[in-house]
């Protein structure tokens, strides 16, 4: 391996303090794909931490990563809160019924010990993968932002109505999971990460007035503690968040993930006066998964072309899909 490829973690640094790079970063979110790719079902990859850690080192060798994950679901907190968790074998898990369902079920969630249970598996993966990564690439810790937490454990239909119905119930629970999610990512900080994603997907679904109500407040607090601990923040809002763009920006995060739905130029703009770094917005279905090694390529260099100058990582705007070809994420990783 050559220097060049040893250095990507400083690279990644350098974009999250806000400065561009000559070589931009790679830094697809792998899940299913790295699963597939090391032999995982996801089964496995969901509940064997130091096989999900595993599975990201090995597609960063494989392609020449800069960052890496221990993303993997979004149901790590509401299992340890006592949820009923499916785990399917080849699918992400999921809860089979709410945790909340009135506001007297706020209490019953108790505290959980971020390094026991599901979300210890996540810490431990933290742990495999920052030091397997080195200096080749970033690790990246992973949370789910209050709100997106709050839609997992309700029910994405249930909270939105809450909020609606009940908006001092919705705040009650977003200030109790807001702390625990805290707990979690600093716990992901101590297992040797210097970035933790933060997923808040939920979020645009709803307008900007109630994103500034019920989702930003909650984000802030988040990433301030993470920044009090001398971490970075990629704030992780896939759809189309156009209408949110100014608010996120204020949210404070370090790194913005920006989806095929979103206006590239916008997106551009938008961060770029703001002096944010930001990743996307490769269409991870048409500029992927269906796409030839030609148009993966063409495609990159695109955003590639409108992102120069600025503080930004290329990446799709969700999840790579697994049967994304091998020949298709080496066009798009610039081999």
């Amino acid at each position: 391996m050559s220097n060049f490829q040893k250095d990507g973690r400083q690279r990644c640094v350098e974009v999250l303090k806000g400065n561009a790079v000559e070589r931009v970063p790679v830094f697809p979110l792998l899940m299913s794909f790295s699963a597939e790719r090391h032999g995982l079902t996801y089964h496995m990859f969901a509940t064997n931490g130091a096989a999900l850690a595993e599975a990201q080192l090995h597609a960063m060798e494989r392609f020449g990563l800069d960052a890496i994950t221990v993303c993997s679901d979004a149901f790590r907190l509401s299992a340890d809160y006592g949820g009923d968790i499916v785990f399917p074998e080849t699918t992400p898990p999921f809860l089979s019924s709410p945790l909340i369902g009135s506001a007297s079920d706020i209490a019953k969630l108790g505290t959980p010990d971020p390094t026991a249970g599901r979300m210890g598996d996540r810490v431990a993966a933290a742990r495999v993968l920052a030091r397997g990564a080195g200096e080749q690439a970033l690790a990246f810790g992973w949370v789910d932002m209050p709100f997106a937490e709050a839609c997992s454990a309700c029910g994405v239909g249930e909270f939105m109505m809450m909020l609606y119905d009940d908006p001092a119930t919705g705040h009650r629970l977003l200030e109790k999971i807001t702390g625990d999610v805290i707990r979690f990512a600093l716990a992901q900080l101590e297992a040797g990460c210097v970035a933790i994603g933060a997923g808040d997907a939920a979020a645009s679904l709803v307008s900007p007035e109630m994103y500034r109500d019920f989702a930003l407040p909650y984000e802030r607090r988040v990433i301030q503690a993470i920044h009090d601990a001398d971490g970075f923040v990629k704030l992780h809002i896939c759809g189309n968040t156009t209408a949110l763009m100014q608010d996120m920006v204020s949210a404070e995060a370090d790194l913005y993930n920006v989806d095929h739905l979103v206006d590239f130029e916008l997106a551009c703009a938008t961060y770029g006066k703001a002096g944010k770094a930001f990743k996307g917005n490769i269409d991870p279905v048409e500029d992927m998964l269906r796409a030839t090694p030609e148009h993966c390529r063409a495609k990159s260099r695109d955003c590639l072309a409108k992102a120069k100058g600025l503080p930004y990582m290329l990446s799709a705007g969700c999840e790579v899909p697994a049967a994304t070809p091998d020949e298709v994420m080496e066009a798009f990783c610039g081999k």
